[in-house]
Parts: structure tokens; C-alpha cells; sequence
């Protein structure tokens, strides 16, 4: 069997190494000229980290990232409304980790790279255009001026290429524009002085603005790590998005800095570490609708590609090396390629697109939003605006659908 991944991010890099692992033939072909480390601060979850920990990649993680020991939840003006420990301090048997997204993704790629060899591994190959027949596929790949670049034979194509996916879009021809929620996310990082335990995570507001800080890496000095800050703002109503979802799209401060004013956070000067920030970027939050299938014969989609999700909840990248663990399996074991995609598509489609309804509600965020809406000037008392049992259900019933659940990550007899 031979696989085609065209989408160099961390859900097709990551499936190339379970491919690898099974022994499993691919090519990985990817737009830009570069395999780039872009983007900001993510947390990958614990059971996202245990397929990478079982490809063996921990150690590298720890020589990039940090484990999070835990994550409080605080209204506008820093009054806490949850605290829970996260990864090995909640009883994890792997951690959970907050790091910068191309640090991962560079540690994704550096391993690929050692145990296929850069001969599989294309950048600057745009697919455009790709067929099946009864045999496999074949995928017809561009330069960025058009030029015809190879021409390549497999028996199926994985469609890893993002929110902005070709392969989405050929199979989904009317699908039309991502949906915008209204929202605006401005996302930076900066080295900056610990706060905390040095590995807290802190989101703080409500449905009107949320700031969200942890670190995310070692800084230039020990005591300053890199700490990563994110700021969601409602600024319209829901509908057609402002502009692309392109997270190289610079932010301005005159657009961000209003809103910061409202927070007062205890732990640390939010307001003086986006105003440090030489550089930073702006975001509108979109997603789009889940679909009623992603594979169509020999051809499928795979992560933001097949469900991309609003940034809440951990999840984006979690979700893609499930994905990619998920499809990899069913590939080995299954005795025709298009049975393997059809159970793909029964096994990972439905959990995601509830992931996809219930971050529209905000995920696990939901909790703080609740309070914003019944104690919008602070409270005296959290448990009179909202019960423990209450704020648990909210917190721990995402965790629950996401698969992230104690139960679920280690349960005896799971697969290795």
C-alpha cells in the first residue's frame, strides 16, 4: 500500500510517522516552500501526547515545551471560578503539554525526516487536481506558478491540507465560506516573568472577551520563559468572515488594547505583556459545519482539513493525531484501503463534530461565560452564582466528549 498526504501540518506529519511506524508507504507533499515553525502558543492534551509519546517523541516534547500543571478559570477581574491540576498532576499517566505550535511541529517534522528520509518529503507541491479509479489515485501536483511539478500514483490521498483544504473542496464544491462567529483572536508571545507555579494556565473574562496566558518554553533566561497570550473579542455578529482565517495576518494595537483594559488578573500584568509584544496576530474565529462524510472511495480528509473547530477547548490539535492514530490503525488492518476509510469515517466523524457544536458553546470556556452571564460585576460567593456540581458538568463533560477523560486515556487494555 502506498499513501499520499498532501498537508505538511502537524495532522499529516503525524500520520506520515504512524504510517511509517506500521509499515506503510507515503509521501508527504506540502504548498509552501518550507516547512515552516509558525504560529503561537497550543496545548496538546494527554491523550493526543500518548500517540506521540508511542511514536517516541516525549523527551523531545520536554526539550521544547512545557507540562502544564494546571489551568484556573478566573472572571474579568481574576476571581476564581474553577481550578483543576492538568496532565501527570491530575493522575495522567502522560502529561499534557503547552508549547509553542511550530516547536511541535518541528519536532513532528524532525522525526519524519530521520526515520523516512527527505526523498518522501515534498514542500513547495501544490496538489491540483486528482483522480481514482477502481486501481488507487493519482494526484497531480503545481509549483506555486503553475508549472506541473510530477505526477504521482497511490492507493488513496489523505487530504491533511488545512481549513482552507483543496481536497475539501473538491469534494465539497458548494460547501461556500468558513463561518465566523463574530469573534476576533489576537494570539502573541513574549518572554516573560513565571507566574504562578511557571506552568499554570490562566483564562480569565466571559462571552464578551476572554484572555487566556500560560508559557509555553524556555525563554532567553530561566526566569523569563516564553509565555504565550491570546485575546478573544465579540466585536459583530456572526456571518461572512472579515477576512481570510490567516494566522500571518499582523495585529495592531489600536484594535487590540481597549479591550484589554476591562482585565485585571492577579497572577500576572496582562496588559504589560501584550504591550511588550514586538509582534502579534489577529485572527477572526471560524469554523465550518460538519460534514456527513469525509471519505469518498479512496480519498479522505484529516484534521482542520475534515473539522475545523474554534481554538477552545485544547482540541484543534489533539484532534488531528487522533485522527491520525485512528486512520494509520484501520489502514494496517483493514483488507481493502476504502474499507479502512469508511470505518475512519464511523469512528472519528461523529465524536468531532460534536466537538466542533459544543466549542461553538463555548467547550469547557462555557463555565465562564455562565458565571459572566449571572454575576457580569463579580460575585462574593462563587457557589451562589453557580454550584460546584454545576461548574464540574460544564468542565468535565467536554473532557468526556473530547476523549481526554481520565477513563478514556487510560483505560486497561487500550492499544499501544
Amino acid at each position: 500500500m502506498k499513501v499520499i498526504i498532501t498537508g505538511g501540518g502537524i495532522g499529516g506529519l503525524t500520520l506520515a510517522l504512524m504510517l511509517h511506524a506500521r509499515g506503510i508507504d507515503c509521501e508527504i507533499f506540502e504548498q509552501s516552500e518550507t516547512i515552516r515553525e509558525l504560529g503561537v502558543g497550543i496545548n496538546t492534551l494527554p491523550h493526543a501526547i500518548k500517540e506521540l509519546k508511542d511514536l517516541g517523541l516525549l523527551d523531545r516534547l520536554d526539550a521544547v515545551g512545557i507540562r502544564t500543571y494546571e489551568l484556573i478559570y478566573t472572571n474579568r477581574f481574576g476571581q476564581e471560578i474553577w481550578r483543576e491540576p492538568r496532565g501527570l498532576d491530575a493522575g495522567y499517566d502522560v502529561p499534557q503539554f503547552s508549547i509553542h505550535r511550530g516547536r511541535l511541529q518541528g519536532t513532528i517534522f524532525q522525526a519524519l525526516r530521520s526515520r523516512i528520509g527527505e526523498s518522501r518529503i515534498h514542500p513547495g507541491h501544490r496538489l491540483g487536481a486528482f483522480q481514482q479509479d477502481e486501481g488507487g489515485v493519482t494526484a497531480y501536483f503545481f509549483d506555486r506558478n503553475g508549472s506541473h511539478l510530477r505526477t504521482v500514483r497511490g492507493d488513496v490521498l489523505i487530504g491533511a491540507d488545512g481549513i482552507h483544504s483543496y481536497v475539501r473542496g473538491v469534494l465539497f464544491p458548494n460547501e461556500g465560506q468558513a463561518h465566523w462567529n463574530g469573534c476576533y483572536l489576537w494570539r502573541g508571545a513574549m518572554d516573560w516573568p513565571k507566574f504562578l507555579t511557571g506552568r499554570s494556565m490562566v483564562i480569565a473574562g466571559g462571552m464578551a472577551a476572554k484572555v487566556v496566558l500560560y508559557p509555553i518554553g524556555e525563554g532567553a533566561r530561566e526566569d523569563r520563559p516564553l509565555t504565550n497570550w491570546a485575546v478573544q473579542v465579540k466585536v459583530a455578529e456572526p456571518g461572512v468572515p472579515p477576512s481570510k482565517e490567516d494566522w500571518s495576518r499582523p495585529g495592531r494595537f489600536e484594535d487590540l488594547m481597549p479591550h484589554v483594559q476591562r482585565f485585571s488578573i492577579p497572577y500576572v500584568d496582562a496588559k504589560a505583556l501584550i504591550q511588550a509584544t514586538p509582534e502579534f496576530w489577529e485572527f477572526p474565529m471560524c469554523d465550518r459545519d460538519p460534514l456527513p462524510r469525509w471519505s469518498h472511495g479512496r480519498i479522505t480528509l484529516l484534521g482542520d482539513a475534515a473539522h475545523p473547530m474554534y481554538p477552545v477547548g485544547s482540541n484543534g490539535a489533539s484532534q488531528a493525531i487522533l485522527d491520525a492514530r485512528c486512520l494509520a490503525d484501520l489502514l494496517k488492518s483493514a483488507d481493502h484501503p476504502m474499507q479502512a476509510l469508511w470505518a475512519y469515517d464511523q469512528e472519528r466523524l461523529p465524536m468531532t463534530a460534536q466537538i466542533v457544536r459544543m466549542n461553538r458553546k463555548g467547550g469547557p470556556e462555557g463555565v465562564i461565560d455562565a458565571i459572566e452571564a449571572r454575576a457580569p460585576d463579580g460575585f462574593s460567593n462563587i457557589d451562589d452564582v453557580l454550584s460546584y456540581e454545576e461548574r464540574k458538568a460544564i468542565v468535565r463533560g467536554y473532557a468526556s466528549t473530547a476523549g481526554f477523560a481520565q477513563s478514556q486515556v487510560n483505560r486497561p487494555g487500550k492499544a499501544a
